[in-house]
């Protein structure tokens, strides 16, 4: 697709449409959770590997897991919004479409960057996964993005201006750090570090 306005972007995100999301880790592809399955298609993704939840805050993504907030609050506090993902047990509310090999789970996330968290705000909770096909190197900027996936939404720079605005003039915007989120799944009682990013446990 072309670069297209505010507007239209939200409204192809909330009707199922695959969007182009910047975040702090790399670029990624996001759709909403009930059409996870157009995401594997695209990037010929294993069945294998679930995707990721991304929201705006913590509390956008209380609904889809089943822990105690207590449980996992101390771990949002510190490191949300950041490069860190968590493995939680998961409700009825993700599609299994999103996870059909882990259903009782899901990896949870709210990256830090401010104009990501305002699409999560505009569209909701997104099911996300980086921007390549399955295997290859991941895309470096929205221009590779589209190139590559034409049928995809990306923001213009109008767009991206109307998003930049009210963060004030001295918000920057951080560029992708080119390496995965850290993971981190809940075992019972604790954490565990199941791949390591950024983010030091």
């Amino acid at each position: 697709m072309p670069y297209t306005p505010l507007q239209d972007y939200v409204a192809a995100a909330r009707s199922g449409s695959i969007v182009a999301l910047p975040t702090d880790t790399v670029w990624g592809l996001a759709v909403t959770p009930d059409h996870s399955d157009k995401l594997y298609e695209l990037k010929q993704r294993s069945l294998e590997k679930s995707l990721i939840l991304m929201g705006a805050s913590a509390a956008d993504l209380w609904p889809y897991v089943t822990m105690e907030v207590a449980q996992w609050q101390t771990m949002t506090e510190r490191y949300w919004p950041g490069q860190l993902t968590l493995v939680v047990p998961s409700t009825s509310k993700v599609p299994l479409v999103m996870h059909p090999k882990t259903p009782d789970t899901i990896g949870v996330r709210v990256p830090d960057h401010p104009i990501a968290r305002q699409i999560l705000a505009l569209t909701g909770p997104l099911a996300t996964t980086s921007a390549n096909l399955s295997g290859q190197t991941t895309l470096a900027s929205l221009d590779e993005v589209l190139a590559q996936f034409p049928h995809v939404y990306g923001l213009n720079d109008q767009a991206l201006q109307t998003l930049v605005e009210p963060l004030g003039p001295d918000i920057v915007i951080p560029a992708p750090s080119g390496l995965p989120s850290t993971v981190a799944f809940w075992q019972s009682d604790h954490w565990q570090t199941i791949r390591q990013g950024t983010v030091y446990l």
